[in-house]
């Protein structure tokens, strides 16, 4: 007899999982509070720039091994591209130097003994001075860890990782940010190549993986808001989503794959992060330069990273909490000064649209990081994801699908 697995939440975690079970042969049934996929991950049309966009400009690396499997899996892992070497072009707005990161194509970080390579005005000293962040708890600072001053600093580590932690570093778990150098920097070039999803997220992570739910008889129903559980002592047996419910058979399992809060609420008890920081997202429709790269690291400025895509530009700022009630407009003027600086262009700030999402990702200092549940309840048979669960990473989509991947894998053991 199949086993049925229900998914509460259809963004990358939940999407995860539910292919994952798809493919071990589980019937599936998706759940989603709102009319789309994707969760934060997604594209939509946007009127302001006649264009469609995405939600938020994430990076990848080619070391995202959760990610790239899960790409792989539904059919999508050639639609994110990138450069063949892991090059990352770099521009200082305050003096107006420009340099490239080359971390080659190697598994080891031999770059850091090239200083053709390196950043600019750092030395080999600079990037041992790194070291004790590796491996440090994730209940340390990072600046216990680590000096955060100096030229290296301010032109790769604190953009590296205030884009990765979304909070400053400082402040940032040290456990947090070891992990992403672990599994990047020190790496090598292999593990570090950036990759865009050129078409769309949607396009690429979200609709392909629909499909192919679709494909294997997965019911999948949008509109649907867990409003509650109907339980006996150790397990899940109803889901209330206001006026339906549906029953779950004794061997049926749960995965639950939304945000924070609302997990909180469904499930009293529940340790969960309780702080959140803002990103900010703009998108400028405007023709990018044709030697412009695909992303460009902008050291300086409000902006922080520069994404050239077909017929628009669009911008990263992490940590953004200063900006969440600064008028648009103003905003967008700020913005496109930068950019105009960044690229080497003059122009008219063109038709442009501005995201701003105010609880965009926990905030990764050690406080909030402990607050994070792994991926086990109280209840036998439901099981946590999301990339605020206990990952050993940041929010992250590597993260988001890590969480969903490891959620499907203890159905499965327990199967």
């Amino acid at each position: 007899m199949q086993k049925v697995a229900h998914i509460v939440g259809a963004g990358i975690s939940g999407l995860s999982a539910a292919v994952r079970l798809a493919n071990a042969n589980f019937k599936v049934h998706l759940y989603e509070a709102t009319q789309q996929a994707g969760g934060r991950c997604r594209s939509y049309f946007d009127a302001a720039t006649d264009l469609t966009i995405d939600n938020g400009n994430h990076l990848l690396l080619s070391g995202n091994h959760h990610a790239l499997a899960y790409a792989r899996s539904i059919g999508t892992e050639a639609g994110l591209v990138g450069p063949k070497r892991a090059q990352f072009p770099f521009v200082d707005l305050t003096t107006g130097k420009r340099w490239q990161l080359d971390l080659g194509d190697g598994r080891l970080p031999l770059w850091v003994f090239d200083a053709a390579r390196r950043v600019p005005d750092t030395g080999l000293s600079d990037y041992l001075a790194l070291l004790p962040l590796i491996w440090s708890s994730p209940k340390r600072l990072i600046s216990d860890a680590i000096p955060c001053k100096g030229v290296l600093y301010q032109r790769l580590v604190q953009p590296l990782l205030l884009a990765a932690l979304n909070v400053d570093p400082p402040e940032g778990s040290a456990g947090l940010a070891g992990a992403i150098v672990r599994e990047t920097l020190l790496a090598g070039g292999q593990a570090c190549r950036p990759l865009i999803a050129r078409d769309g997220l949607s396009a690429v992570l979200v609709e392909p993986a629909i499909e192919l739910l679709k494909g294997k008889a997965a019911e999948i129903k949008f509109g649907r808001e867990l409003r509650g559980f109907g339980s006996t002592t150790d397990r899940v047996n109803a889901l209330k989503f206001g006026e339906e419910t549906v029953s779950l058979a004794p061997s049926d399992v749960v995965v639950l794959a939304v945000p924070p809060r609302p997990a909180a609420s469904l499930l009293p008890g529940l340790k969960t992060p309780t702080k959140f920081r803002a990103i900010v997202n703009g998108h400028f429709r405007f023709d990018p330069p044709k030697d412009m790269p695909p992303i460009l690291g902008v050291v300086g400025g409000l902006v922080e990273w520069l994404f050239a895509f077909p017929q628009r530009l669009s911008i990263t700022i992490s940590g953004a909490d200063r900006l969440v009630d600064m008028p648009r407009e103003e905003l967008a003027q700020a913005i496109w000064r930068d950019i105009c600086q960044a690229a080497g262009i003059t122009a008219e700030l063109p038709p442009w649209q501005i995201v701003r999402e105010r609880r965009a990702t926990f905030e990764a200092t050690p406080e909030q990081n402990a607050l994070r549940p792994g991926a086990t309840s109280a209840f036998k048979n439901l099981f946590l994801a999301g990339d605020w669960t206990d990952t050993g990473l940041p929010a992250t989509i590597e993260g988001s699908v890590r969480s969903g991947d490891r959620a499907a894998d203890l159905v499965v053991a327990g199967g």
